[in-house]
């Protein structure tokens, strides 16, 4: 199995409140959804206090989704039309 450079960082297309789950869930290609639930249950079961502190640290530590980078092509060129008969009037 080759190795992957995976980075872990706060999605920007599955972000709920920070991205912290949506960046977790494409880390470990698990489903967003799937990830905010084990989330909440745990933070229910923990006394919420311990989830919310977890969430708000990875909310600082990760950092956000960089934006894809767009490569703008160059604009056409314009070219003399040699076989024009328009500068005979």
């Amino acid at each position: 199995m080759p190795l992957q450079n995976k980075r872990l960082y706060r999605s920007r297309d599955e972000s709920r409140l920070a991205g912290v789950c949506g960046g977790l869930g494409a880390y470990m290609d698990l489903d967003p959804v799937f990830v905010r639930v084990i989330w909440v249950v745990g933070t229910c079961i923990t006394g919420f206090i311990p989830g919310i502190v977890a969430y708000l640290l990875a909310w600082i530590i990760m950092p956000e989704q960089p934006l894809p980078v767009v490569t703008a092509s160059p604009p056409p060129v314009a070219t003399p039309d040699v076989g024009s008969n328009a500068s005979q009037a």
